[in-house]
C-alpha cells in the first residue's frame, strides 16, 4: 500500500501531471480580452501576436473562464442555419476553434472567422470570438487541440495576464 500512496504522490507533483488549469510553461495559451475585443497568442512564454476580434452582444453572451480547445474545423459547418462550409453566406468563415465553455463540447463556443469583416472590434456575436478570416487561418495552424484558451475582461496587459496563468515567466 505505501509503494502504491508513493507512486500516486510521484505522478501528481512530476512535471508530466498537470496541476489546475494553468498551461506548462511553453505551452501555447490563447487569451481573450472582452474588454479591449482582442486575441493574445502566446508560446515560448511570449506574447506571439496580438489580434483584433469581436465578442458578445452582451457582456453574458461570451462566457469568461479557463477553457481547452477540443475541436479544430476548416471551413465550419453553421448548424442554425445550414450553410455548408466555403460558402460566402457562412457567418462562421473559414475556420473553427472550438473550446469547452459552459460545459459544451467545443461545437458552440469558439474562435472562428467571419464573413461580415466590419464586425470585427465590436459587440455583436451570440457568444463566439469572431476574427478576419485571414488571421483565424494564421493562427489556426498554431493551435493544438489541447490549447488552453482564457476569456477575460480585464485592464490588465497580455503580458500581466501571461504572467498569471504561467504562460510567461
Amino acid at each position: 500500500m505505501l509503494k502504491f500512496a508513493a507512486a500516486i504522490l510521484f505522478f501528481i507533483f512530476s512535471p508530466i501531471w498537470p496541476l489546475g488549469p494553468n498551461p506548462l510553461p511553453g505551452d501555447p495559451l490563447l487569451i481573450v480580452n472582452k474588454k479591449t475585443n482582442e486575441v493574445a497568442f502566446i508560446q515560448d512564454h511570449k506574447v506571439q501576436t496580438v489580434i483584433p476580434a469581436a465578442t458578445g452582444k452582451t457582456e453574458d453572451l461570451t462566457p469568461e473562464g479557463f477553457f481547452t480547445v477540443t475541436v479544430k474545423a476548416p471551413n465550419p459547418y453553421y448548424r442554425k442555419k445550414d450553410i455548408k462550409g466555403g460558402d460566402p453566406k457562412n457567418p462562421l468563415g473559414t475556420r473553427w476553434i472550438g473550446f469547452d465553455a459552459a460545459d459544451t463540447d467545443g461545437r458552440i463556443y469558439g474562435i472562428h472567422g467571419t464573413n461580415d469583416p466590419s464586425s470585427i472590434g465590436k459587440y455583436v456575436s451570440q457568444g463566439c470570438i469572431r476574427m478576419q478570416n485571414e488571421a483565424v487561418e494564421s493562427l489556426y495552424e498554431y493551435v493544438p487541440i489541447g490549447t488552453k484558451v482564457l476569456v477575460v475582461t480585464s485592464s490588465k496587459s497580455f503580458e500581466e495576464l501571461g504572467r498569471d496563468y504561467g504562460a510567461i515567466e
